[in-house]
């Protein structure tokens, strides 16, 4: 008889969560799922800027191969092409190595699928400025926009 009078005192005194627990739980979740989505969000961005950083200073050990076989940096006019293939105009190479200076026969672009911006001599630097415009294309900005520049990596 005991344990039968414990069983229904436990069913009635059973209730289930307030509709004001329920919303305080729903509202806390809401918060925690913003925080960790913008966090998240960021990322990629950071992601290829990083990459951008990697390729300007991979271009840029590659540019300096191309000036220790040739003695000078390609022209602004014959721009990266020249790592790929040997110039046709500006300054001709006498000694331009076999298959060009980069794997895969073509000068990659930055992860926003632009091209990267390079002048010889540079105006920030004494041999070569090699940039990218980061993700509006455009050049300045601030942020996820802000340029990747060789002179100025960090």
């Amino acid at each position: 008889m005991k344990v039968k009078n414990q069983w229904k005192s436990m069913v009635n005194n059973n209730r289930g969560f307030t509709l004001i627990e329920i919303l305080v739980v729903v509202i806390i979740l809401g918060i925690f799922i913003g925080l960790v989505s913008s966090r998240i969000m960021d990322k990629p961005e950071e992601a290829r800027r990083t990459k951008t950083k990697l390729q300007i200073e991979n271009l840029s050990a590659t540019l300096d191969q191309y000036y220790l076989d040739t003695g000078y940096y390609p022209s602004t006019e014959q721009g990266l092409e020249a790592l790929v293939e040997k110039p046709t105009v500006g300054r001709i190479p006498k000694k331009y190595r076999e298959g060009g200076y980069l794997k895969g026969g073509k000068v990659p672009l930055d992860p926003w699928s632009n091209r990267y911006v390079y002048l010889s001599p540079g105006v920030n630097s004494k041999e070569f400025d090699l940039e990218s415009y980061g993700a509006d294309g455009e050049d300045g900005g601030e942020g996820f926009d802000a340029d990747v520049e060789s002179w100025n990596l960090q």
